[in-house]
Order: C-alpha cells, then structure tokens, then sequence
C-alpha cells in the first residue's frame, strides 16, 4: 500500500467495520445496534462486595508519591536499604548495562552473570551450599514446597505460616496436615507412624505477632523421623544470626544436608526478589521442577543489582543487623508499659492488638493522619482472628522518629 493511502491515526471517527452503516457524509453519526452487556456472570460480586463492607474487610489501594511526608512503619526496609545511595545506584547501574527487564525465563535468556553472581555471595552469606534466584518471596515458597514434595508426600504446616507456603502445599498435592502454631511435639506427632517422604513447613519468623519458630527443636523432631525442614527466613534474614545472616544461621543450622530455607529480597535488602537456598543438589531440583521458576520471566536486573549492593552493604556494616533489633525491643517495651497489648518481637515485627477489625481500620487511619503510616492486620489475613497493628522496626529511624512513632500509637489507640 502507498504510503499516502495508509489511514491516518489522526482520524476524528474511524473506519465503518464489516456489518455496520458507514458514517453519512453529512458528518452526522450513523445510528449503531445496542449490543448486550453480559455483565451478568459477575453479578454475584456485589453480594461480596457487600459482604466485606459489613465485615468491616474492605482493602484499598493507596499509591504513595515518591517522597511521602509520613513516617513509615509500615513497610518492611528493615534495614533502611530500600532508597540508600549506594543501593539505589548499584539498581540503575544493572539496569544501564543489562536492560530494564531480564528478557525471558531463567532457563532461556533471563539469567545473567549478574543473578549467577548474587546466587553465590547469597548462599555464602548465609551459610548454604547453593541458592537460586526467583522473581518474588512467593515463588520462591511455590518453588521450594511443590518441588520438594507431591503425592504421597507429607507436609506438616504450622498454622501461623504465611499465605505462600499455605498456597504451596495446596498446590502440592502432598498430604498436608496443619498442626498448632510452633510447637514441636505436634509436629513430631504428625510425622509419626508415617511412612515416606515427608517435609515440615514452617516460618522462621512469623509476619502476624513477630515471633521466632522453635528451629533448633523442630530440626531435631524432623531428623528423628527421616523428614525434611523447610524453613521461610523472609523475616530473619538481615536481623538475625551474626550480622544478619539469618534464622538459620542462629539456630546452627545454616548449610545441613537436610535443611533448607527461603529468603525475600524485598524486606532487609530493600530490593524485589526471593531466593531458595540449600544442599546444591536441591537448587539443581528445583532448576529442573519447579513451575514458578521454569515457567516464569527472570528476575530484573536492577532488581538484582540493588539487592546484591545491599548484601554488600551489610557485610561491611553489620551493626545495622543489631540496630533493627534494639528499635523493635523498645517499640515493644515503652507500648506495653503504657497498658498496650503487643507480642515481644523476635526480629523486627512489633504487633499490638486491636479491639476489633473495625477499631484496628481506625487506628491505622488515625495513625496515618497524625504523619505515621502502619500496617492494620484483619482477617483473614490473621490466623487467630484478632486485628492488630503492625509496626516494622528500622535501622536507620532516629531517637526523635521513635518517640514520634510510640505517642502516635499511644495518642490514637482505641478503647479496649
């Protein structure tokens, strides 16, 4: 077609289609059939909708602008990496020289000596024999339960665990069996009398209260019955272990044969990303089976780049591993001493009760109104059904922040 006949993108109305009166060339619109809505196949969503406004569940969406006037404790920049210089330039540097995105999945042209290099410093870091890089937190549980395990499999699950590994052992196929929140003799009970391959699921630090898993007691369960750990350490890693090295560092089980663990790369290395670490013939499983990996597009660049300049950035200065714990202990400590309810933090999560869903919605907003912006936990995202606020300790919030934050909290809390 010559290039003068192609139709103009300029045009006020567009060409008549196949079927339809073309316009008059009076200028005036040609009359056009109403076509049915179909609509109906979702009208059972406003029942829902419904449903949630009377629960008092609605979530809403809030973009923050790039410079927020609010104190965030909400997020989980545990360690205050997420905007530091180094990090954020280690970010743009990657994405200059390697592209914007990763191009494809790991397995055709999404992996870079760039996430090779990562890989290697991470599981060094943290004590493994191997790590492998995923596009989240969440696909790397997906990754590491369904490979792990499948039918005729046993997984036993702690019920506080998160919604990514409840998703992993659903999509399993396994025998799954929830036992009570960190305990391990139910665990050892579970396991009991079964005969097989059989996996325990656990966090390391659980996103509701804050509080540690028993791993040293649980491994020793697990050995006991020939089963495996599995172990999600999205919130020890950079917080706990000798410079932030992680849960399993702690507990004296970083790099066992029979252990292995899942990090997130978005909380402590203020980046995007998960990655699954373990024995080298595990990681090479998981390259072969998993579908969260095989099937999805590599994680990017910049992505990469920030998080290994944040791992770097925490080997040299590991005191920031120290400074997350100590905010959190004195978030807990002056909230309970003014009559709040909170669970003592393990790591880095301070969460204090809530009278209701309801009252936890408005405590948040009061919060956030006030300058301070908070996590609000409801069901179902709650395991017992009690809402709470959610604060995340920083290592880089100061003296005045701290206060700041706890007569916040303390000016708005509800009424029992």
């Amino acid at each position: 077609m010559p290039q003068d006949s192609a139709p103009s993108l300029l045009h006020d109305t567009a060409p008549a289609t196949p079927g339809e009166p073309a316009a008059a060339a009076s200028g005036e619109p040609a009359a056009v059939a109403s076509r049915p809505t179909y609509d109906a196949a979702f009208d059972w969503l406003e029942e829902a909708r419904a449903a949630r406004h009377r629960a008092g569940l609605v979530r809403t969406l809030r973009p923050r602008p790039a410079d927020s006037p609010l104190l965030d404790l909400a997020g989980n920049d545990y360690l205050g990496f997420a905007r530091h210089p180094e990090v954020t330039r280690g970010a743009a540097a990657a994405a200059h020289r390697w592209g914007a995105g990763a191009t494809g999945s790991r397995l055709v042209t999404g992996s870079t000596e760039l996430h090779a290099r990562l890989e290697t410093e991470l599981a060094e870091f943290c004590g493994f024999e191997a790590a492998l890089v995923l596009s989240s937190g969440y696909a790397a549980n997906l990754a590491a339960v369904t490979a792990l395990t499948g039918p005729g499999t046993l997984v036993v699950s702690d019920a506080g665990n998160h919604a990514s590994l409840i998703d992993g052992c659903r999509l399993s196929r396994a025998r799954t069996e929830v036992v009570p929140h960190a305990d391990p003799e139910a665990v050892r009970a579970a396991l009991t009398g079964h005969n097989g391959r059989a996996l325990a699921v656990t966090d390391a630090v659980f996103s509701v209260d804050g509080d540690a898993a028993p791993l040293a007691a649980l491994a020793g369960v697990c050995r006991a019955a020939g089963a495996g750990l599995l172990v999600d350490d999205a919130h020890g890693l950079g917080i706990l272990g000798e410079g932030g090295r992680g849960a399993l560092w702690a507990a004296g089980l970083a790099g066992d044969g029979d252990v292995v663990t899942t990090v997130t790369l978005s909380k402590s290395l203020g980046s995007q990303g998960g990655a699954v670490l373990g024995p080298a013939r595990v990681i090479e499983h998981l390259v072969n089976t998993a579908r969260s990996f095989i099937f999805d597009t590599g994680l990017a660049p910049a992505a990469v780049g920030g998080a290994l300049t944040a791992l770097r950035l925490l080997r040299r200065e590991p005191q920031r591993a120290t400074r997350v714990a100590q905010v959190a202990r004195e978030l807990h400590d002056r909230l309970t001493a003014a009559g709040l309810t909170a669970a003592r933090p393990d790591a880095a999560v301070v969460s204090v009760r809530a009278p209701s869903p309801e009252a936890a919605v408005r405590w948040a907003a009061d919060c956030r109104a006030a300058g301070l912006a908070v996590g609000c936990f409801r069901p179902p995202s709650v395991p017992d059904g009690i809402s709470r606020l959610r604060l995340t300790a920083r290592a880089d919030l100061t003296d005045a922040q701290l206060d700041m934050a706890v007569g916040t909290v303390l000016a708005t809390a509800p009424a029992a």
